[in-house]
């Protein structure tokens, strides 16, 4: 039975989404009170950000938690009303207030902090080394992933060996699973690197590899048009799921176009298809100009070929 392309995907929301029950369970994160403390789950998170943070605003902890303000609001004249923190004006901003926890506040959150450490201990404690050792290293792994999300800081390097071949194998899989494209896709990539490697010229030709913390993101090609003199083809650009919204695309695109005049062409050419949408914004930003397109029967689907070109 053929396998669809987003079965993996799927099957990682099914584990994640159990795993979720699992630890909510464990932890009792579904009780109304964390660890009988007297505080929800989110009130708990809040007098955390009070107690280690001593000097802090409303809108930093709302930043900080991605919380609603309004929700926050609530919960920040509850600590009031219980005397469990102070208001003051800043010394910079009248308008804002710096918020701080009173001698009650720091008791219940010493006595919270208490009781979430004697929880962790009970989950930790009837483990061995070994296991304690292994969900360590699991965690921090998990954190290290998840943590990327946000982060917007990548380098682009030079190819080394194997990064060809990963670019292949991402690109098909992406292709495939965004668009439904067949293998005829990976059968043309795989030329294109093949003649890349082959007759690579450092002078006139890159390829740039998107890396965060050592992990390939995105990769772009630029080579020598076969056919025209003076004119550089910019190829097989693609930004992996996980790294969209950070720039990356438009980073290696303006990479391609700074070399492409250094190396001395006078135009970019690309060829690329009409669905390939938030591509085409970012060869808009970089001067590209649409200049040509038609109708194609390809990697298994009825698509649009379009030529986009920049003068340099």
């Amino acid at each position: 039975m053929a396998t669809s392309p987003d079965s993996e995907i799927d099957s990682a929301v099914r584990g994640f989404r159990s795993f979720n029950r699992f630890y909510t369970r464990l932890i009792g994160l579904l009780d109304e009170e964390l660890v009988k403390s007297g505080f929800s789950l989110t009130e708990a998170r809040v007098l955390f950000e009070l107690a280690t943070h001593p000097s802090c605003s409303a809108s930093e902890i709302a930043t900080e938690l991605n919380l609603d303000a309004g929700y926050l609001s609530r919960i920040l004249r509850k600590f009031a009303e219980e005397r469990l923190l102070v208001r003051s004006a800043q010394a910079k901003d009248a308008r804002q207030s710096v918020l701080r926890l009173t001698r009650k506040g720091k008791a219940a959150f010493a006595d919270l902090d208490r009781r979430s450490a004697q929880q962790a201990n009970g989950v930790l404690a009837d483990l061995t080394p070994a296991s304690r050792s292994d969900l360590m290293r699991a965690l921090r792994v998990v954190e290290k992933v998840l943590g990327k999300r946000g982060s917007s800081h990548f380098i682009l390097r030079p190819h080394r060996p194997g990064d060809v071949s990963w670019v292949v194998q991402r690109q098909t899989l992406l292709y495939a699973q965004e668009y439904g494209w067949n293998g005829e896709y990976e059968a043309l990539a795989s030329r294109i690197v093949a003649d890349f490697i082959d007759h690579y010229d450092p002078a006139r030709e890159r390829c740039w590899i998107a890396e965060r913390d050592g992990e390939p993101l995105g990769a772009i090609f630029l080579v020598r048009h076969p056919e025209r003199e003076g004119v550089a083809k910019l190829r097989l650009l693609h930004v992996e799921r996980a790294a969209r919204g950070m720039g990356l695309g438009k980073a290696l695109v303006n990479e391609c176009v700074q070399f492409a005049r250094s190396a001395g062409y006078k135009r970019i050419t690309l060829w690329t298809q009409s669905i390939l949408t938030a591509a085409h914004r970012i060869y808009e930003q970089a001067g590209f100009r649409l200049i040509a397109e038609e109708p194609h029967h390809s990697f298994g689907k009825d698509l649009v070929g379009q030529t986009w070109e920049v003068e340099l």
